[in-house]
């Protein structure tokens, strides 16, 4: 098409090469700045967000005296429910069951503090991460299409070239 409109072979060609370098550019801008939100938000202060409030845990996997773990976990009194948060494992050591560990040590905390659900929300792309949710016990209940991440400005430029899905998944432990 750019080539019926244009003539130009060399513009047909270098096209999808400028496409692709927005796509990356994007992502990487929007990426950046949802971590630059999470590091002066929640886990800016651990302590504050995750250990003081009751029905909040944090969690760190160490292995070899190098953190390769983490998990968050964070109750919501009113429907009785704790949100598995902040999932994350060092990629040198995914696949060694980290995260699976990691993911159990939530759901022992809400079923020791009585919590009817687990709930969690992911954007992540990668397969097994919705695999391992599954493998605990999670059903996915939705599928929240364009999703807005925390630092994004939702420009014009930012949607054509970075979209996400943000997938939501529940653990019923108990009936209310």
């Amino acid at each position: 098409m750019c080539f019926v409109v244009t003539k130009s072979f060399l513009l047909t060609c270098c096209l999808p090469i400028f496409l692709m370098g927005m796509r990356y550019y994007f992502s990487r801008k929007v990426i950046l700045q949802y971590l630059d939100c999470a590091m002066h938000t929640d886990m800016s202060d651990i302590e504050q967000y995750y250990m003081k409030p009751p029905g909040s845990c944090f969690w760190v996997a160490v292995l070899d005296g190098n953190v390769v773990g983490i998990v968050a976990a964070r109750g919501n009194e009113e429907d009785n429910t704790v949100e598995l948060r902040r999932m994350s494992v060092d990629s040198n050591y995914r696949g060694k069951g980290i995260a699976k560990a990691l993911g159990r040590k939530v759901l022992e905390f809400a079923m020791l503090n009585n919590y009817s659900s687990v709930v969690l929300g992911t954007t992540a792309v990668k397969m097994a991460a919705h695999k391992l949710y599954e493998s605990l016990g999670f059903k996915h209940v939705g599928v929240v299409e364009h999703y807005a991440l925390p630092g994004m400005t939702r420009s014009l430029l930012e949607r054509m070239f970075f979209q996400v899905r943000y997938h939501r998944y529940r653990l019923q432990l108990r009936e209310e």
